[in-house]
């Protein structure tokens, strides 16, 4: 993970072919739920900001395009306290993107 300031950050994502979460989804064609997409760019808040990052709520999301397993992907952040902006790219694809919302205080 690297990050550009104090306000923007990005995280590389990649979900294993082994992950319990794609046993069923779907099989012959599995996709990342959005679940475990939600969760990757949750933990990299968390690390980016040192776990001062509680989420209290998704104000907006919205899923554009499949992540396969075991494809890289990227997360953008955006910091504009308490709000959080995402962005999930494979490439110049957008795969997601959204709003989450910190819980009172835990952004400084």
């Amino acid at each position: 993970m690297t990050a550009d300031t104090s306000n923007t950050h990005s995280a590389t994502l990649r979900v294993p072919a082994q992950h319990p979460a794609l046993a069923g989804h779907f099989p012959g064609n599995p996709i990342v739920p959005g679940v475990v997409i939600l969760d990757a760019v949750i933990c990299a808040a968390e690390a980016w900001l040192d776990a001062r990052f509680q989420p209290a709520g998704l104000s907006q999301a919205k899923f554009l395009a499949p992540l396969k397993p075991d494809e890289d992907a990227r997360i953008e952040f955006q910091l504009r306290a308490p709000l959080l902006d995402f962005a999930v790219y494979r490439g110049q694809d957008t795969i997601a993107k959204g709003t989450l919302r910190s819980a009172p205080d835990a952004v400084p």
